[in-house]
């Protein structure tokens, strides 16, 4: 007897029960073995004064079932309404987000026939850490975190994907060409990860060079593993080259739960008329299958969407005259995709799926040796006509024995020694203090950062700067 897995189901706002239905008809004809908690969550729910739209019970099936299929979702405008995705996703730990960009034509016109490519995102992490500090009456700062396990998991999940999917190429975007700390450990952890999968081609592009590709020729892109701001802004650009996103589902991926659901909103317009299109919301559901293991089931509803698209029977949104057939109601197109389970597309490339789970596990890593080797100080610093020199000279007579001043930078240039007058400075400076004899003690840059402030100086933040198995663990000034 076929295991049934649970899942919760919320039906969302808008067109979202009418598609949420449409979907729900079809997955039940294709006799997948599936059993439906139904949760509400939404408009509703935030009208009633739970500001984060899930209420208490609601959270308690989405915990239990672990995998969400969810129709969209409207949020009221102020009132401090949040983002039930956003809360979804971090409260679940779902570090992937998954993007498909495809076209369909010649059954839906696009400007680029051959894309077939699919963003998988990281989530959690980058600059939507969203850590951000004002240092200064001109400086603000936001912290930029990577971590391994987070780029690893998206990175290997992205390998997994290309698998699970029957993709060829995985092509990793970062700009490590600048940010060779953070950007370059994703980079790094990517090409480990690569030689685990020597059935999958892979390459590296730098993120500016990478995007214009995506606008320009994404039929030559297949999967892009990104961060998180990097795959915001690809998502955008891939969905308004594509022309098709009202037929996109996207997912979001964690360890052990995972969320389905279309790419397009609520949709409140067309609401209750009939008219709307199952198709994210199903493809959506497509992805779910495949991440439980049930590749053949997805395969089958896959293959008859696709016929239908074939046969011209379309909806309003994607009805055009000459290409196709008929004009079809929700219902109707529910109907016609039911009808052609079990065909498979003549011109369309027909779904290939793996039958087992998507493989999402961390992995670990050995413990290396940690040392501590100097500090750089942040100063406010807006004396002697911000002269770099004057400042200099200040830092290096007020040095601890074993961890001598080496250099000051200002927005990340070198200034001082060696500096250039026509470099701009603001008011926020980092006087960096290296050991001149291997690893030095806390209590050195507690004597240091004392004796800085005793000077008068303004101290506003430290960073501590490390070496890992003897590599340095910190970034140097342009210029230093």
């Amino acid at each position: 007897m076929t295991t049934k897995h649970r899942v919760a189901v919320a039906y969302g706002d808008g067109i979202g029960p009418e598609i949420m239905e449409a979907t729900l008809r079809i997955l039940q004809a294709a006799e997948v073995p599936l059993v439906y908690d139904v949760i509400e969550i939404g408009e509703a729910v935030y009208r009633k004064g739970t500001l984060s739209g899930i209420p208490r019970d609601a959270w308690e099936t989405i915990r239990a079932n672990r995998v969400l299929l969810k129709g969209p979702i409207t949020t009221p405008q102020g009132g401090g309404y949040k983002s039930i995705n956003v809360t979804i996703r971090k409260s679940m730990g779902l570090f992937a987000n998954v993007r498909e960009c495809k076209s369909y034509t010649p059954y839906v016109p696009s400007a680029y026939p051959g894309i077939n490519m699919v963003i998988i995102r990281e989530n959690e992490e980058d600059l939507y850490a969203g850590i951000e500090y004002r240092q200064t009456q001109e400086v603000t700062q936001a912290l930029k975190i990577v971590t391994r396990p987070g780029a690893e998991n998206i990175i290997r999940y992205a390998f997994e994907y290309a698998e699970a999917y029957g993709r060829s190429k995985v092509t990793c975007m970062t700009k490590d060409n600048i940010m060779k700390l953070s950007d370059g450990l994703f980079h790094k952890i990517f090409d480990e990860v690569a030689t685990e999968y020597p059935g999958i081609r892979s390459e590296h592009q730098i993120i500016d060079i990478g995007a214009a590709r995506v606008a320009a020729m994404p039929e030559r892109l297949d999967v892009i593993v990104t961060l998180n701001l990097y795959g915001d802004i690809l998502s955008d650009i891939a969905a308004q080259v594509s022309g098709s996103v009202g037929l996109a589902g996207s997912a979001n991926i964690g360890e052990d739960a995972a969320m389905f659901e279309a790419v397009h909103g609520s949709a409140p317009d067309i609401a209750g008329r009939g008219v709307a299109n199952p198709s994210g919301l199903l493809n959506g559901a497509i992805q779910m299958l495949v991440h439980l293991g049930l590749g053949s089931y997805a395969e089958t509803v896959r293959n008859a969407w696709l016929c239908t698209l074939e046969d011209g029977i379309h909806t309003a949104d994607i009805y055009r005259v000459g290409l196709s057939e008929k004009q079809a109601t929700t219902e109707a197109f529910t109907d016609a995709v039911i009808e052609r389970l079990g065909q498979k597309p003549d011109l369309l490339a027909p779904a290939s799926y793996q039958n087992h789970p998507i493989d999402v596990t961390r992995r670990t890593y050995p413990t290396q040796r940690k040392e501590l080797v100097g500090v750089d100080v942040f100063l406010d610093w807006d004396e002697a006509n911000r002269d770099p020199n004057v400042l200099g000279k200040r830092l290096e007579a007020l040095s601890v024995a074993g961890l001598p001043f080496a250099t000051l930078s200002n927005r990340g240039v070198g200034v001082y020694p060696g500096g250039m007058p026509e470099t701009l400075c603001t008011d926020h400076w980092r006087s960096r203090f290296l050991s001149d004899n291997g690893a030095i003690h806390f209590s050195q840059v507690l004597e240091l950062v004392a004796r800085l402030n005793d000077a008068g100086l303004d101290v506003i933040k430290t960073e501590h700067l490390y070496n890992f198995d003897g590599e340095p663990g910190y970034s140097l000034g342009q210029g230093e």
